[in-house]
Protein backbone atom coordinates (compact mmCIF):
# COMPACT_ATOMS: atom_id res chain seq x y z
CA UNK A 1 0.00 0.00 0.00
CA UNK A 2 2.88 2.38 0.77
CA UNK A 3 4.17 2.24 -2.81
CA UNK A 4 0.71 2.83 -4.18
CA UNK A 5 0.26 5.88 -2.01
CA UNK A 6 3.39 7.46 -3.41
CA UNK A 7 2.54 6.75 -7.02
CA UNK A 8 -0.94 8.23 -7.06
CA UNK A 9 -2.02 11.87 -7.34
CA UNK A 10 -1.86 14.08 -4.26
CA UNK A 11 -5.56 13.65 -3.43
CA UNK A 12 -5.22 9.89 -3.45
CA UNK A 13 -2.30 10.15 -1.01
CA UNK A 14 -4.21 12.49 1.28
CA UNK A 15 -7.06 9.95 1.34
CA UNK A 16 -4.79 6.97 2.08
CA UNK A 17 -2.86 8.71 4.88
CA UNK A 18 -6.09 10.17 6.31
CA UNK A 19 -7.60 6.67 6.53
CA UNK A 20 -4.40 5.36 8.11
CA UNK A 21 -4.76 7.99 10.81
CA UNK A 22 -8.41 6.99 11.28
CA UNK A 23 -9.76 10.46 10.46
CA UNK A 24 -12.96 11.31 8.62
CA UNK A 25 -12.95 14.01 5.92
CA UNK A 26 -14.81 16.27 8.33
CA UNK A 27 -12.24 15.75 11.10
CA UNK A 28 -9.32 16.44 8.77
CA UNK A 29 -11.10 19.53 7.41
CA UNK A 30 -11.59 20.85 10.95
CA UNK A 31 -7.94 20.27 11.85
CA UNK A 32 -6.64 22.20 8.81
CA UNK A 33 -9.41 24.84 8.90
CA UNK A 34 -10.90 23.99 5.53
CA UNK A 35 -14.40 22.89 4.57
CA UNK A 36 -15.28 19.22 4.30
CA UNK A 37 -16.24 19.75 0.65
CA UNK A 38 -12.77 21.16 -0.09
CA UNK A 39 -11.09 18.05 1.36
CA UNK A 40 -13.53 15.92 -0.66
CA UNK A 41 -12.61 17.80 -3.86
CA UNK A 42 -8.89 17.40 -3.19
CA UNK A 43 -9.27 13.67 -2.56
CA UNK A 44 -11.36 13.19 -5.70
CA UNK A 45 -8.73 15.01 -7.75
CA UNK A 46 -11.06 17.88 -8.67
CA UNK A 47 -9.01 20.51 -6.88
CA UNK A 48 -5.32 20.70 -6.08
CA UNK A 49 -3.95 22.14 -2.86
CA UNK A 50 -3.51 25.84 -3.61
CA UNK A 51 -1.17 26.94 -0.84
CA UNK A 52 2.03 25.50 0.54
CA UNK A 53 0.94 26.48 4.06
CA UNK A 54 -2.17 24.28 3.75
CA UNK A 55 -0.11 21.38 2.39
CA UNK A 56 2.22 21.73 5.39
CA UNK A 57 -0.80 21.73 7.76
CA UNK A 58 -2.24 18.58 6.16
CA UNK A 59 1.16 16.85 6.30
CA UNK A 60 1.51 17.71 10.01
CA UNK A 61 -1.93 16.36 10.87
CA UNK A 62 -1.35 13.19 8.82
CA UNK A 63 2.20 12.84 10.24
CA UNK A 64 3.95 12.57 6.90
CA UNK A 65 6.55 14.69 5.11
CA UNK A 66 5.29 17.40 2.76
CA UNK A 67 7.28 15.82 -0.09
CA UNK A 68 5.56 12.49 0.61
CA UNK A 69 2.16 14.12 0.06
CA UNK A 70 3.13 16.28 -2.89
CA UNK A 71 5.45 13.71 -4.48
CA UNK A 72 7.66 16.46 -5.79
CA UNK A 73 10.47 18.80 -4.76
CA UNK A 74 9.64 22.13 -3.14
CA UNK A 75 10.40 24.03 -6.35
CA UNK A 76 7.01 22.97 -7.71
CA UNK A 77 5.13 23.37 -4.45
CA UNK A 78 2.00 25.54 -4.49
CA UNK A 79 2.84 29.09 -3.46
CA UNK A 80 -0.47 30.87 -3.12
CA UNK A 81 -1.20 34.06 -4.94
CA UNK A 82 0.92 35.44 -7.77
CA UNK A 83 2.78 38.67 -7.29
CA UNK A 84 0.72 41.42 -8.92
CA UNK A 85 2.83 44.56 -8.87
CA UNK A 86 0.18 46.91 -7.51
CA UNK A 87 -1.06 44.80 -4.58
CA UNK A 88 1.29 46.35 -2.00
CA UNK A 89 0.28 49.85 -3.09
CA UNK A 90 -3.41 48.89 -2.85
CA UNK A 91 -2.79 47.53 0.65
CA UNK A 92 -1.12 50.80 1.69
CA UNK A 93 -4.01 52.84 0.25
CA UNK A 94 -6.46 50.73 2.28
CA UNK A 95 -4.57 51.74 5.42
CA UNK A 96 -4.49 55.48 4.77
CA UNK A 97 -7.91 56.29 6.37
CA UNK A 98 -8.41 59.94 5.34
CA UNK A 99 -11.86 59.80 7.00
CA UNK A 100 -10.15 59.38 10.37
CA UNK A 101 -7.73 62.19 9.65
CA UNK A 102 -4.80 59.74 9.44
CA UNK A 103 -3.84 61.09 6.03
CA UNK A 104 -5.08 63.64 3.57
CA UNK A 105 -5.29 62.72 -0.07
CA UNK A 106 -4.86 65.20 -2.92
CA UNK A 107 -8.09 67.15 -3.53
CA UNK A 108 -10.11 65.25 -6.11
CA UNK A 109 -12.96 66.31 -8.37
CA UNK A 110 -16.09 64.19 -8.48
CA UNK A 111 -15.97 64.01 -12.30
CA UNK A 112 -12.38 62.72 -12.29
CA UNK A 113 -13.28 60.01 -9.79
CA UNK A 114 -16.31 59.01 -11.87
CA UNK A 115 -14.15 58.71 -14.97
CA UNK A 116 -11.46 56.66 -13.21
CA UNK A 117 -14.05 54.39 -11.54
CA UNK A 118 -15.43 53.52 -14.99
CA UNK A 119 -11.89 53.06 -16.29
CA UNK A 120 -10.85 50.64 -13.52
CA UNK A 121 -13.94 48.46 -14.09
CA UNK A 122 -13.29 48.41 -17.84
CA UNK A 123 -9.63 47.50 -17.32
CA UNK A 124 -10.53 44.68 -14.95
CA UNK A 125 -13.15 43.25 -17.31
CA UNK A 126 -10.74 43.39 -20.25
CA UNK A 127 -8.30 41.34 -18.11
CA UNK A 128 -5.78 44.18 -17.97
CA UNK A 129 -5.10 43.50 -14.29
CA UNK A 130 -1.82 45.41 -14.29
CA UNK A 131 -3.52 48.66 -15.38
CA UNK A 132 -6.37 48.16 -12.89
CA UNK A 133 -3.85 47.72 -10.08
CA UNK A 134 -2.02 50.91 -11.12
CA UNK A 135 -5.22 52.99 -11.07
CA UNK A 136 -6.62 51.69 -7.77
CA UNK A 137 -4.24 52.98 -5.05
CA UNK A 138 -4.68 56.70 -5.80
CA UNK A 139 -8.37 56.17 -6.68
CA UNK A 140 -9.02 54.54 -3.28
CA UNK A 141 -7.34 57.44 -1.49
CA UNK A 142 -9.19 60.02 -3.60
CA UNK A 143 -12.65 58.53 -3.17
CA UNK A 144 -12.14 58.00 0.58
CA UNK A 145 -11.02 61.63 0.85
CA UNK A 146 -14.00 62.81 -1.18
CA UNK A 147 -16.44 60.98 1.12
CA UNK A 148 -14.88 62.49 4.24
CA UNK A 149 -14.92 66.02 2.74
CA UNK A 150 -18.42 66.08 1.24
CA UNK A 151 -21.96 66.52 2.51
CA UNK A 152 -25.54 66.65 1.22
CA UNK A 153 -26.14 65.41 -2.32
CA UNK A 154 -22.43 65.39 -3.06
CA UNK A 155 -21.86 62.99 -0.18
CA UNK A 156 -24.52 60.62 -1.56
CA UNK A 157 -22.75 60.50 -4.94
CA UNK A 158 -19.34 60.16 -3.25
CA UNK A 159 -20.58 57.15 -1.25
CA UNK A 160 -21.96 55.52 -4.40
CA UNK A 161 -18.61 55.96 -6.11
CA UNK A 162 -16.76 54.68 -3.05
CA UNK A 163 -18.82 51.49 -3.09
CA UNK A 164 -18.14 51.00 -6.81
CA UNK A 165 -14.39 51.60 -6.40
CA UNK A 166 -14.21 49.02 -3.62
CA UNK A 167 -16.18 46.52 -5.73
CA UNK A 168 -13.55 46.90 -8.47
CA UNK A 169 -10.76 46.51 -5.90
CA UNK A 170 -12.45 43.40 -4.47
CA UNK A 171 -12.73 41.84 -7.94
CA UNK A 172 -9.05 42.37 -8.60
CA UNK A 173 -7.68 41.07 -5.29
CA UNK A 174 -10.06 38.09 -5.35
CA UNK A 175 -8.85 37.24 -8.87
CA UNK A 176 -5.20 37.14 -7.85
CA UNK A 177 -6.08 35.10 -4.81
CA UNK A 178 -5.58 37.35 -1.81
CA UNK A 179 -8.35 36.16 0.53
CA UNK A 180 -7.68 38.66 3.30
CA UNK A 181 -7.77 41.73 1.03
CA UNK A 182 -10.76 40.24 -0.84
CA UNK A 183 -12.85 40.34 2.30
CA UNK A 184 -11.60 43.74 3.44
CA UNK A 185 -12.37 45.46 0.12
CA UNK A 186 -15.75 43.70 -0.29
CA UNK A 187 -16.70 44.69 3.25
CA UNK A 188 -15.86 48.34 2.55
CA UNK A 189 -17.94 48.22 -0.64
CA UNK A 190 -20.87 46.90 1.43
CA UNK A 191 -20.46 49.56 4.14
CA UNK A 192 -20.42 52.39 1.58
CA UNK A 193 -23.51 50.94 -0.14
CA UNK A 194 -25.37 50.81 3.21
CA UNK A 195 -24.46 54.46 3.92
CA UNK A 196 -25.54 55.41 0.39
CA UNK A 197 -28.85 53.59 1.07
CA UNK A 198 -28.63 51.92 -2.34
CA UNK A 199 -30.08 48.38 -2.61
CA UNK A 200 -28.49 47.84 -6.05
CA UNK A 201 -25.02 48.85 -4.89
CA UNK A 202 -25.63 46.73 -1.79
CA UNK A 203 -26.35 43.73 -4.02
CA UNK A 204 -23.19 44.35 -6.08
CA UNK A 205 -21.17 44.55 -2.86
CA UNK A 206 -22.89 41.44 -1.43
CA UNK A 207 -21.81 39.54 -4.55
CA UNK A 208 -18.18 40.47 -3.80
CA UNK A 209 -18.57 39.52 -0.14
CA UNK A 210 -19.84 36.10 -1.31
CA UNK A 211 -16.82 35.77 -3.64
CA UNK A 212 -14.49 36.69 -0.76
CA UNK A 213 -16.09 34.10 1.53
CA UNK A 214 -15.78 31.54 -1.28
CA UNK A 215 -12.11 32.47 -1.74
CA UNK A 216 -11.60 31.89 2.01
CA UNK A 217 -13.45 28.53 1.82
CA UNK A 218 -16.31 29.78 4.00
CA UNK A 219 -19.02 28.22 1.88
CA UNK A 220 -21.97 28.52 4.25
CA UNK A 221 -21.56 32.27 4.67
CA UNK A 222 -20.96 32.76 0.95
CA UNK A 223 -24.13 30.84 0.13
CA UNK A 224 -26.26 32.62 2.73
CA UNK A 225 -25.32 36.12 1.60
CA UNK A 226 -25.77 35.30 -2.10
CA UNK A 227 -29.17 33.64 -1.68
CA UNK A 228 -30.66 36.14 0.79
CA UNK A 229 -29.51 39.17 -1.23
CA UNK A 230 -30.90 37.70 -4.46
CA UNK A 231 -34.27 36.96 -2.86
CA UNK A 232 -34.56 40.37 -1.20
CA UNK A 233 -33.62 42.51 -4.19
CA UNK A 234 -37.05 43.54 -5.43
CA UNK A 235 -35.96 45.18 -8.67
CA UNK A 236 -36.93 44.16 -12.19
CA UNK A 237 -34.88 46.83 -13.93
CA UNK A 238 -32.08 45.54 -16.21
CA UNK A 239 -29.55 46.23 -13.42
CA UNK A 240 -31.75 44.54 -10.79
CA UNK A 241 -32.27 41.44 -12.94
CA UNK A 242 -28.54 41.30 -13.71
CA UNK A 243 -27.55 41.50 -10.04
CA UNK A 244 -30.08 38.85 -9.04
CA UNK A 245 -28.77 36.71 -11.88
CA UNK A 246 -25.13 37.16 -10.88
CA UNK A 247 -25.91 36.28 -7.24
CA UNK A 248 -27.83 33.18 -8.34
CA UNK A 249 -24.89 32.09 -10.52
CA UNK A 250 -22.35 32.40 -7.69
CA UNK A 251 -24.78 30.39 -5.53
CA UNK A 252 -24.81 27.69 -8.24
CA UNK A 253 -21.00 27.53 -8.19
CA UNK A 254 -21.08 27.24 -4.37
CA UNK A 255 -23.56 24.35 -4.61
CA UNK A 256 -21.19 22.71 -7.11
CA UNK A 257 -18.31 23.04 -4.69
CA UNK A 258 -20.48 21.44 -1.98
CA UNK A 259 -21.11 18.60 -4.44
CA UNK A 260 -24.86 19.33 -4.38
CA UNK A 261 -25.79 18.63 -7.98
CA UNK A 262 -29.56 19.13 -7.53
CA UNK A 263 -29.20 22.56 -5.96
CA UNK A 264 -26.60 23.64 -8.52
CA UNK A 265 -28.88 22.63 -11.41
CA UNK A 266 -31.90 24.35 -9.89
CA UNK A 267 -29.96 27.62 -9.41
CA UNK A 268 -28.62 27.54 -12.95
CA UNK A 269 -32.21 27.15 -14.18
CA UNK A 270 -33.30 30.10 -12.05
CA UNK A 271 -30.45 32.20 -13.46
CA UNK A 272 -31.48 31.12 -16.97
CA UNK A 273 -35.01 32.48 -16.35
CA UNK A 274 -33.57 35.81 -15.19
CA UNK A 275 -31.32 35.91 -18.28
CA UNK A 276 -34.33 35.18 -20.51
CA UNK A 277 -36.23 37.98 -18.79
CA UNK A 278 -33.29 40.33 -19.38
CA UNK A 279 -33.27 39.13 -22.97
CA UNK A 280 -29.70 40.03 -23.95
CA UNK A 281 -26.04 39.61 -23.13
CA UNK A 282 -25.34 42.81 -21.27
CA UNK A 283 -23.10 44.30 -18.60
CA UNK A 284 -25.49 46.21 -16.33
CA UNK A 285 -23.87 47.13 -13.03
CA UNK A 286 -20.61 45.59 -14.30
CA UNK A 287 -22.14 42.10 -13.91
CA UNK A 288 -21.50 40.75 -17.46
CA UNK A 289 -24.83 38.97 -16.89
CA UNK A 290 -26.93 37.47 -19.70
CA UNK A 291 -27.65 34.12 -21.41
CA UNK A 292 -24.00 33.59 -22.42
CA UNK A 293 -22.73 34.16 -18.89
CA UNK A 294 -25.23 31.56 -17.66
CA UNK A 295 -23.83 29.14 -20.26
CA UNK A 296 -20.29 29.90 -19.03
CA UNK A 297 -21.38 29.16 -15.46
CA UNK A 298 -22.85 25.80 -16.54
CA UNK A 299 -19.29 24.85 -17.52
CA UNK A 300 -17.81 26.25 -14.26
CA UNK A 301 -20.38 24.46 -12.10
CA UNK A 302 -19.84 21.11 -13.84
CA UNK A 303 -16.07 21.52 -13.29
CA UNK A 304 -16.71 22.28 -9.59
CA UNK A 305 -18.80 19.10 -9.37
CA UNK A 306 -15.92 17.14 -10.90
CA UNK A 307 -18.16 16.27 -13.83
CA UNK A 308 -15.54 16.80 -16.52
CA UNK A 309 -17.46 15.28 -19.43
CA UNK A 310 -20.49 17.52 -18.76
CA UNK A 311 -18.23 20.59 -18.49
CA UNK A 312 -16.63 19.77 -21.84
CA UNK A 313 -20.02 19.06 -23.47
CA UNK A 314 -21.57 22.28 -22.09
CA UNK A 315 -18.67 24.34 -23.44
CA UNK A 316 -19.87 23.46 -26.96
CA UNK A 317 -22.94 25.62 -26.31
CA UNK A 318 -21.00 28.72 -25.29
CA UNK A 319 -20.73 31.40 -27.95
CA UNK A 320 -18.32 33.89 -26.43
CA UNK A 321 -18.72 36.19 -29.45
CA UNK A 322 -22.18 37.06 -28.12
CA UNK A 323 -20.63 38.76 -25.08
CA UNK A 324 -20.41 42.55 -25.10
CA UNK A 325 -17.06 43.83 -26.31
CA UNK A 326 -14.36 44.19 -23.71
CA UNK A 327 -15.44 41.25 -21.53
CA UNK A 328 -12.18 39.40 -22.22
CA UNK A 329 -11.93 38.07 -18.67
CA UNK A 330 -15.28 36.25 -19.13
CA UNK A 331 -14.21 34.91 -22.55
CA UNK A 332 -11.00 33.51 -21.13
CA UNK A 333 -12.89 31.90 -18.22
CA UNK A 334 -14.50 29.28 -20.47
CA UNK A 335 -11.06 28.09 -21.58
CA UNK A 336 -9.76 28.05 -18.00
CA UNK A 337 -12.74 25.91 -16.92
CA UNK A 338 -12.25 23.63 -19.94
CA UNK A 339 -8.58 23.23 -19.00
CA UNK A 340 -9.68 22.37 -15.45
CA UNK A 341 -12.10 19.73 -16.76
CA UNK A 342 -9.47 18.21 -19.08
CA UNK A 343 -6.93 18.18 -16.22
CA UNK A 344 -9.43 16.24 -14.09
CA UNK A 345 -9.53 13.65 -16.91
CA UNK A 346 -5.71 13.76 -17.16
CA UNK A 347 -6.12 14.88 -20.77
CA UNK A 348 -3.23 17.30 -20.37
CA UNK A 349 -2.63 18.01 -24.07
CA UNK A 350 -6.20 19.31 -24.41
CA UNK A 351 -5.81 21.28 -21.17
CA UNK A 352 -2.69 22.99 -22.54
CA UNK A 353 -4.51 23.88 -25.77
CA UNK A 354 -7.27 25.57 -23.73
CA UNK A 355 -4.79 27.48 -21.57
CA UNK A 356 -3.03 28.69 -24.72
CA UNK A 357 -6.41 29.90 -25.99
CA UNK A 358 -7.12 31.66 -22.66
CA UNK A 359 -3.71 33.32 -22.98
CA UNK A 360 -4.47 34.42 -26.55
CA UNK A 361 -7.78 36.00 -25.49
CA UNK A 362 -6.49 37.59 -22.28
CA UNK A 363 -2.70 37.29 -21.81
CA UNK A 364 -2.66 38.37 -18.15
CA UNK A 365 -5.02 35.52 -17.21
CA UNK A 366 -2.02 33.23 -17.31
CA UNK A 367 -0.03 35.03 -14.65
CA UNK A 368 -2.75 36.29 -12.33
CA UNK A 369 -5.44 33.60 -12.31
CA UNK A 370 -4.82 31.32 -9.31
CA UNK A 371 -6.67 28.39 -10.90
CA UNK A 372 -4.44 28.56 -14.00
CA UNK A 373 -1.34 28.38 -11.84
CA UNK A 374 -2.77 25.41 -9.91
CA UNK A 375 -3.49 23.55 -13.16
CA UNK A 376 -0.02 24.18 -14.55
CA UNK A 377 1.63 22.87 -11.38
CA UNK A 378 -0.62 19.82 -11.41
CA UNK A 379 0.35 19.01 -15.02
CA UNK A 380 4.07 19.66 -14.45
CA UNK A 381 4.05 17.02 -11.70
CA UNK A 382 3.04 14.31 -14.16
CA UNK A 383 4.56 15.81 -17.29
CA UNK A 384 5.41 13.69 -20.29
CA UNK A 385 7.21 16.16 -22.51
CA UNK A 386 6.35 14.49 -25.79
CA UNK A 387 2.63 14.55 -24.94
CA UNK A 388 2.46 18.19 -23.82
CA UNK A 389 5.14 20.08 -25.75
CA UNK A 390 3.74 23.54 -24.92
CA UNK A 391 3.48 23.03 -21.16
CA UNK A 392 6.95 24.20 -20.05
CA UNK A 393 6.93 27.43 -22.07
CA UNK A 394 3.39 28.17 -20.86
CA UNK A 395 4.44 27.56 -17.24
CA UNK A 396 7.42 29.90 -17.62
CA UNK A 397 5.21 32.67 -19.02
CA UNK A 398 2.85 32.14 -16.08
CA UNK A 399 5.74 32.45 -13.63
CA UNK A 400 5.19 28.92 -12.30
CA UNK A 401 8.55 27.69 -13.62
CA UNK A 402 11.76 29.68 -13.41
CA UNK A 403 12.53 31.26 -16.78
Amino acid sequence: MGGMALEGPIGERVRIYRLRRGLSQRELAGLVQRSESWISQVERGIRSVDKLSVLIDIAKVLRVKVETLSGQPFSLAPNGEPDLDGIDAIQQALGSYPGLGISSGPPARLQDIERLTTEVHLRYQSADYGAASRILPSLIRSVDGLVSDSNGEDRQRALELQSSVYVAAAKLVTKVGNGELAWLTADRAATAAVHAESPTLGAAAAYQVACAFLKNDRLDEAETIAMITASRLDDDSPTGLSLRGALTLIAAVIAGRRNDRGEATERLQRAQLLADQLGEDANHGWTAFGPTNVAIHRVSTAAELGDASTAIAQAEFVDVDSLPQGLLSRRAQVHVDMAWAYTQRRADAEAVVNLLEAERVAPQTLRYNVMVRELLREMLKRERRSATPGLRALSRRAGVLEA
